[in-house]
């Protein structure tokens, strides 16, 4: 396991070079920074003296070279926008987006495991019904229009909660609950697979003819083996809830990445880009890891090489 571990760190190092070098080409393809960053009445030698200034004037593969030997050393460069470092800028931002995703998974775990085994020990009656429609609505449904549908209810009509911003609980219920809905809807629908096919077992049916509880059969020894697939979707939608939450952290003002990196790409402001899709790219990897470590640990019969 060791050895797995040593292996995919070492993995990290191209992946990241190939990310950095794909978001640089998308960015120097968009078009030149100085014509957003000057006025329209600026002559060309005044946006001459900035690109010279900025060293935009350089062949790409100067560009990328000194912008490659800069992350190696920790710089992403200056925000051509904030006039500020890019890194600690982009990792000012992080916790909010940690502080989302976080309390959007733990809604969308809360109301998933119950839903789901529900749904698997209920098959085809009412409850699993009821439970299948939702979670098929929640699925279908855009976060930007459900979390504008709670702003109307919630901060318009009824006046219980703020309308965007962050400081308070009450600031983070309404952008976690959009959030951590659509991705409950898909962890109630996996673990309902998973529980009926291990409901199925020959091992379960031991179980209950020993005379076990029905709730130590359900929660003991089915429900343990149903949560390696979902461990999967969790490690995957954690990760996509770093970089992913672009539209929700602007419907709701809220400041984290997904909203600065949305700021920065309307902007061209490359080393912003540059430096969240880092700081990205790597929560994601590490994600990854962590999924297959726990693999391992629910179910000790996965061997890695």
């Amino acid at each position: 396991m060791k050895g797995y571990i040593a292996k995919r760190l070492l993995q990290i190092v191209p992946v990241l070079f190939i990310i950095t070098f794909i978001v640089f080409v998308l960015l120097y393809m968009t078009g030149d920074p100085v014509l957003l960053m000057l006025p329209e009445t600026a002559t060309e030698e005044e946006r001459q003296a900035l690109r010279e200034a900025l060293h935009l004037d350089r062949p790409f593969y100067v560009q990328f070279a000194t912008f490659l030997w800069g992350v190696i050393q920790g710089n992403f460069g200056k925000s051509y926008y904030y006039g500020q470092e890019a890194l600690p800028f982009v990792l000012e931002r992080l916790p909010a987006t940690f502080e989302l995703a976080a309390a959007s998974m733990l809604i969308a775990i809360v109301i998933a495991v119950p839903f789901g085994i529900w749904s698997a020990t209920h098959k085809n009656k009412w409850l699993d019904v009821l439970i299948s429609s939702v979670a098929v609505l929640g699925k279908a449904m855009p976060n930007f229009w459900f979390g504008i549908m709670l702003i109307l209810l919630f901060s318009v009509k009824l006046h219980v909660l703020p309308v965007s911003g962050r400081g308070t609980l009450e600031h983070l219920v309404l952008p976690a609950v959009t959030l951590g809905f659509g991705i409950a809807a898909q962890i109630t629908r996996l673990i309902r697979s998973a529980m009926l096919e291990i409901l199925q077992q020959d091992y379960i049916r031991t179980a209950r003819s020993k005379g076990l509880i029905e709730m130590l059969v359900i929660y003991r020894h089915a429900f343990r083996n149903a949560l390696i697939p979902v461990v999967t979707i969790i490690a995957m939608q954690a990760s996509s809830l770093i970089g992913g939450a672009l539209i929700t952290e602007t419907v709701f003002s809220w400041p984290g990445l997904g909203q600065l990196i949305v700021q920065a790409i309307s902007r061209k402001d490359m080393a912003i880009v540059e430096a969240s899709v880092f700081i990205i790219t790597l929560v994601v990897i590490l994600s990854n890891l962590l999924a297959d470590i726990v693999y391992k640990w629910l179910d000790p019969r996965i061997k890695y090489q």
